[in-house]
């Protein structure tokens, strides 16, 4: 009994010297630090000038095989290097739309167009001064379309780096389509677009207001924040490792953060504006030199199609008559009233996560489904969390804002919720289907960030198949959008788009999910390009997600 004695006594006074470090652990969100700790945490020193973007942040820590698949990222979305504008910005050697051609070339191997060729335009381009450019790193959108059919199918751009690009089409219905190339943004413009979000975050301020009774404050927030004389409170999630930090309030302690909003910061100077202007340098359609219409006729038997590039990956798929087909080898069926729509999702979770991108798709789905009813279960009507019920037919539909950064209005931080987290609570299986968007908020961002966000997504969507295979988890990519203003283009235009859509579709490839391609969705479509597609593309979208939940026999 002596002995025994001894040895509790021994491990009582053990745990009584561990417990404050363990009270410390599970309370580190709300400690406050003049400087954040060592890695993973590391905050290096910036300006502090909230609008610098000189220096740079520290980003999660990584594993040297994350830091290796990190850089192959890098490197496939490295960027063709273009001469440095000079100050102040001129137009003299920038690439000039209005003075560029296109011209579509012959098919190969001579004769008529026929469905199932592959179509190659020449893009030439010239500067405001009318001289030929040579080099490359032009940001175009082509597409080839017959508006009266609603037929359109996304073009591949090829850069061969000397000024002059092919955009590649594949032909996939019969008769009149015209070639459409515009130029986003000339190579000029792009420096400027990798520089905003380079090293930290540009453009957006986020706040959290800090309320204990009568007091009430609010701090600017961050991934990572200007080193100052104000302490710093670290909200960085134990379980994923994503940063956040806000500066202390200076009469209120971290645990008091109740609301998180943002502001919109104009992130480059007024006379660099130009290479931003709509119908000068931005969104400026490029002439064709001769013929911009193509007649294609029927393939009749034993006919080869026509390929000028074999290593051009085709399109995702098309449209026609108004309807997406994939070229991807899943059937696009057409849920075309609420009871097809009812039948395939009865007896279904569906768990939506991400922007308001993806919570459009619950919308529809409560337009369509009378019997489905949508329940707020806050005030912030936009940033939800939503739950929708169809008792009839025992379908449970969710959706819930992905966490910080995100920019939907005044939202409580009680419901900033990291996906990766919240997958780690699904328990799946054949009835579940999670649904994932994220990336509308993460443009003005590091792609670092963004990269490391999409890792710890993609760990827990491994652990959720690890555990439950017959979930069907579905990833919605980033979507093209109309960006009329400088601003708009710097911060959330689709060049960033561009950047985090190439990250996502790469981290997930191979992967048991599947892929509504939103970008080729809204690039092939006739309706203009808007952050929030119009219904029509939504309502194609939902029959590919259908089409994935309950596949054609």
């Amino acid at each position: 009994m002596g002995r025994a004695w001894k040895g509790f006594l021994k491990s009582g006074i053990i745990l009584l010297f561990l417990s404050p470090f363990v009270y410390i652990f599970y309370h580190i969100d709300f400690l406050e630090f003049q400087k954040t700790p060592t890695p993973p945490f590391t905050n290096i020193s910036v300006s502090s000038d909230p609008g610098s973007n000189q220096n740079s942040c520290a980003f999660r820590w990584l594993s040297p095989k994350e830091i290796h698949e990190e850089n192959i990222l890098l490197d496939s979305i490295a960027w063709p290097n273009t001469p440095s504008v000079p100050a102040p910005v001129s137009l003299e050697g920038t690439s000039n739309a209005a003075r560029s051609k296109c011209v579509i070339l012959p098919r190969p191997g001579g004769g008529s167009w026929l469905v199932g060729d592959q179509l190659e335009v020449m893009i030439k381009m010239f500067d405001f001064k009318g001289h030929p450019k040579n080099h490359g790193g032009d940001f175009f959108l082509t597409r080839l379309h017959n508006q009266a059919l609603q037929a359109g199918v996304a073009g591949q751009v090829v850069d061969h780096l000397n000024g002059t690009y092919s955009a590649v089409f594949f032909l996939p219905w019969e008769g009149k389509s015209e070639v459409e190339v515009t130029l986003v943004h000339p190579s000029e413009a792009i420096p400027f677009l990798q520089s905003f979000s380079g090293e930290r975050p540009n453009g957006v301020d986020y706040y959290s207001t800090f309320q204990s009774g009568s007091l009430t404050d609010t701090t600017l927030c961050n991934v990572c924040l200007p080193s100052t004389q104000q302490p710093q409170c670290n909200y960085t999630d134990l379980n994923t490792g994503e940063l956040w930090f806000c500066y202390k309030p200076q009469n209120l302690s971290c645990d008091t953060r109740i609301k998180h909003f943002h502001k919109i910061r104009k992130p480059i100077k007024a006379e660099e504006d130009i290479l931003f202007k709509t119908g000068v340098t931005m969104n400026v359609r490029i002439p064709s030199s001769g013929p911009a219409h193509v007649t294609v006729f029927p393939k009749k038997k034993g006919q080869l199609a026509a390929r000028s590039n074999k290593d051009i990956p085709g399109p995702a798929g098309y449209y026609y008559k108004g309807l997406w087909s994939s070229l991807s080898g899943t059937t696009v069926q057409r849920f075309s009233n609420a009871s097809a729509i009812s039948q395939c999702l009865k007896n279904k979770v569906v768990l939506m996560y991400g922007d308001s991108t993806v919570r459009q798709w619950l919308e529809f789905l409560s337009e369509e489904l009378t019997d489905l009813q949508v329940y707020n279960l806050h005030t912030t009507s936009r940033f939800g969390p939503f739950v929708a019920l169809d008792h009839v037919n025992n379908i449970y539909v969710t959706f819930r804002s992905h966490g910080l950064p995100i920019r939907i209005g005044i939202s409580p931080v009680t419901e900033l919720h990291y996906v990766a987290n919240e997958l780690n609570g699904i328990a799946g299986g054949k009835n579940t289907i999670v649904v994932i968007g994220v990336w509308a908020h993460l443009t003005s961002f590091p792609i670092k960030v963004y990269i490391r966000r999409i890792m710890s997504i993609r760990k827990a969507v491994v652990r959720l198949l690890a555990r439950a295979p017959d979930t069907r988890i579905i990833i919605r990519t980033a979507n093209l959008k109309h960006s009329p203003t400088p601003i708009l283009a710097q911060l959330s235009g689709d060049w960033p788009s561009l950047q985090r859509d190439k990250i996502l579709r790469t981290m997930f490839k191979g992967m048991n999910v599947y892929f509504v391609d939103a970008w080729e969705m809204t690039l092939a479509h006739y309706l203009q390009h808007d952050l929030h597609p119009q219904r029509p593309i939504i309502k194609n979208m939902i029959d590919v997600v259908l089409s994935y939940i309950c596949p054609s026999k």
